[in-house]
């Protein structure tokens, strides 16, 4: 490849919208560029990125006896209305959907279960044919409400997703086993610091899922694990043990005090002198549009909304209106509290035995002091849930001994086990040995392709102030021909005409000063650069390692032995 026809070329200034390191450093090189929100076309040099990448998915994916298979991308409303999916998806407004001349309503898929069901259940009827896995490579679409970090969270992207279909569960979690086998080798040849990590499973559903983090400060996601086993899980789904509460204290009786323009935490704290950890904060959601409830929570902790919304088994959950507020608790936003309050009340673990609370007067500038679950007007609860975020600091609840430290990472896989949640809806059936029609068992998996590129490049070692440091694995060329001077430009053409072959070399022959090539070489990320200098008479060159910057001279034929291996 040379690099005068490349389109685009690089840039100087990183651009404006972007604030984190692959989305920056990936449109400065030239990788990609964005077509509108979200959208982005890839250059050839981001193009190979992504051909390595799938290539690595390919391999590990064939190893592990999937099957590749390519499934339309627009499909139609029907069989997303077999698994009622359709009203879910568009619930969430993020599903792209159009109408044909027909009237006939279809979709761009965000994920494919139920295609590639349908497809199994009008082409397998029998055990014989059964266990089989199909993936695909391709476009997924998702209309994200605000595209950002550029390739990491867009409204088109590449993704991997396979399928496998067995007789039982035991099966299902064989192939579930063999396919998180399969995630670990293709994250560690791409070169990623990742782990595997519990999650919830959202929208697709099934018994039980996990997720492949890549481990890296820029991420959205939050990993949770312990210093002491093996426990970690993203914040979606951990559970950590926080503080007990006190209570061998003396209860005290409930009283109304004024609390003029009070509303927060911080400002009770300042008025009472008392810790968050001594309050109760009671918080208003809007359920599927058509109800309010109400979850009350220690004051010093977070509202996991995944959780409450798996625990009401809600398709929308947002917080309510001041409106919805003041309808109903009686009071302005910052009142809120359990007693006396009309409607569902959901308390967290962390209210149990939490003793002369602060709580919310549902009265406009009024709180309740000294109030205790199951004394005076405020009734003991038949269960308390789960609905906090876990801290930095509890106690892990899987051994009870370790403490939980939270990472940002970056999601790059996603596994399921979907038991029969689709195949029961779908009718997706198979006749055993004996002759007796069984449901099919089902699993999921998906690989972000083209996250892996962005995902690549927020690891900290792979990018430096002068631009990226591509794995070889995934690097779009292993290694970049710079000749110093004009006069070196034959020796330069020699090379890299004998390492084409391998079709991992670029040659650099613009005709542009020395220093802006290497500028570039670096900021692009080559792996190794070879120089063309002063010594190309005596047939020398200088290596450039871009990782560890080491620089070594070689002979032009150890330089072709050493890149043709590679």
């Amino acid at each position: 490849m040379r690099v005068s026809k490349l389109v685009p070329g690089t840039l100087r200034e990183n651009p404006r919208d972007a604030t984190i390191p692959s989305h920056q450093l990936l449109v400065r090189a030239g990788f990609i560029r964005q077509l509108a929100a979200g959208l982005y076309t890839y250059a050839h040099l981001g193009w190979r990125v992504i051909q390595k990448a799938s290539r690595i998915v390919r391999e590990e994916m064939d190893q592990a006896g999937a099957v590749e298979i390519s499934l339309p991308i627009l499909q139609p409303r029907e069989i997303w209305d077999e698994t009622k999916r359709w009203d879910v998806y568009s619930a969430s407004r993020t599903f792209f959907t159009s109408r044909d001349r027909k009237g006939q309503d279809l979709a761009l898929a965000p994920t494919a279960e139920e295609a590639v069901t349908a497809l199994v259940r009008d082409n397998v009827t029998s055990w014989r044919q059964l266990p089989v896995n199909l993936y695909q490579i391709g476009a997924k679409f998702r209309d994200e409400v605000r595209p950002h970090g550029g390739i990491i969270r867009g409204r088109e992207f590449l993704m991997k997703d396979a399928y496998s279909f067995d007789l039982d569960e035991a099966g299902m979690r064989k192939s579930y086993a063999d396919m998180r086998d399969a995630y670990n080798r293709v994250f560690t040849r791409c070169g990623f610091n990742f782990v595997m990590v519990e999650a919830d499973s959202g929208a697709i559903g099934g018994t039980g899922s996990a997720e492949f983090m890549v481990l890296a400060q820029t991420g959205e996601d939050f990993v949770v694990s312990c210093d002491q086993c093996s426990y970690g899980a993203n914040q979606e789904k951990a559970v950590g043990l926080c503080t007990a509460n006190d209570e061998s204290v003396t209860m005290k009786d409930a009283h109304l005090e004024d609390t003029p323009n009070a509303r927060t935490v911080e400002e009770l704290s300042q008025m009472f002198s008392i810790s968050g950890a001594q309050m109760v904060k009671t918080i208003i959601y809007w359920v599927d549009n058509t109800k309010a409830v109400a979850v009350c929570i220690r004051g010093d902790q977070v509202i996991n909304e995944t959780k409450l919304k798996n625990l009401l088994g809600a398709t929308e959950l947002e917080l309510a209106s001041d409106q919805i507020v003041i309808e109903t608790t009686g009071a302005q936003v910052g009142f809120a509290g359990p007693i006396g309050l009309k409607c569902s009340i959901y308390f967290d673990e962390t209210v149990k035995g939490l003793h002369n609370f602060l709580c919310g007067g549902n009265e406009t500038d009024k709180h309740w002091l000294d109030v205790n679950v199951g004394r005076g007007d405020l009734a003991m609860p038949e269960r308390f849930y789960n609905l906090r975020n876990a801290q930095v600091g509890d106690t892990c609840a899987a051994c009870g001994q370790g403490k939980l430290g939270i990472q940002k990472g970056i999601e790059v896989g996603h596994i399921f086990q979907l038991g029969r949640k689709y195949s029961e809806a779908m009718n997706a059936t198979y006749t055993d040995v004996n002759g007796t029609v069984q449901t099919i068992w089902m699993g999921c998996y998906g690989i972000g392709v083209s996250r892996i590129m962005a995902a690549a490049i927020e690891q900290r070692q792979n990018y430096d102030n002068k631009g990226m440091i591509w794995p070889e694995a995934l690097a779009p060329y292993k290694v970049a021909i710079i000749s110093a001077t004009s006069a070196q430009v034959a020796a330069a053409e020699t090379l890299y005409q004998s390492l084409l072959r391998t079709g991992e070399v670029v040659l650099d022959d613009r005709d542009i000063r020395i220093g802006a090539k290497f500028a570039d070489a670096d900021l692009i990320g080559y792996p190794f650069q070879i120089i063309v200098g002063r010594r190309a008479n005596e047939g020398i060159v200088e290596v450039k390692n871009r990782r560890t910057d080491e620089r070594r001279e070689m002979t032009f034929e150890e330089a072709i032995v050493q890149f043709s291996q590679r």
